[in-house]
C-alpha cells in the first residue's frame, strides 16, 4: 500500500503543480488514498521531496534526484565485506565510514528493507526474508 501511494505521489507531482501538503492529501483522496498530513509528511521526506520554483514560477513539491554515482564511490571505498543471517545483512565498513556507506544504501530505497542501523563500522540492514537477504547480500558484494 506504501509504495503504491508514494508511486501515486510521483504521478501527481508529474501532472501537476503541488504547492502544499493540503494540496497533496486532495489529490490523494481523489484517486482513493485517504491520508493524514503526518503520513504525506513521511512520504515527501522519504521520497526526497522539496519544495522548488518549477517552470512557471510556482513554488511546488520536486522529487529531488541524487547523484548516484557518488553513493558508488562510498560504497567502494567503506564497505569491507558483507554477510548474512537469517534476514538481517550485515556489511562491515572501514572505521567511522559505517554512517555514510548506511545513508549512501538507504537513498537506494530497496523494496525487500524493512530498516537499517548503522554504528562506527557496521551497518545492520533488516529485510523480509532469508531469500531476500541472500539476494542483497550478493547484490551488495558486487558493489564494492
Amino acid at each position: 500500500m506504501k509504495k503504491k501511494r508514494q508511486d501515486e505521489i510521483l504521478a501527481i507531482l508529474k501532472e501537476q503543480p503541488v504547492e502544499n501538503q493540503e494540496m497533496l492529501i486532495k489529490a490523494l483522496a481523489k484517486r482513493g488514498y485517504n491520508v493524514t498530513q503526518a503520513t504525506v509528511s513521511r512520504d515527501i521526506n522519504e521520497l526526497n521531496i522539496e519544495k522548488s520554483i518549477n517552470k512557471d514560477g510556482i513554488n511546488c513539491y520536486s522529487q529531488v534526484t541524487r547523484n548516484t554515482k557518488s553513493f558508488d564511490t562510498i560504497f567502494q571505498q567503506a564497505i569491507v565485506s558483507v554477510d548474512h543471517a537469517m534476514n538481517i545483512v550485515c556489511m562491515k565498513c572501514h572505521s567511522g565510514l559505517a554512517n555514510a556507506a548506511c545513508a549512501a544504501f538507504d537513498v537506494m530505497n530497496p523494496e525487500c528493507v524493512v530498516g537499517t542501523i548503522a554504528g562506527d563500522d557496521t551497518v545492520f540492514i533488516l529485510v523480509r526474508t532469508e531469500a531476500d537477504a541472500k539476494n542483497l547480500c550478493e547484490k551488495l558484494k558486487k558493489m564494492f
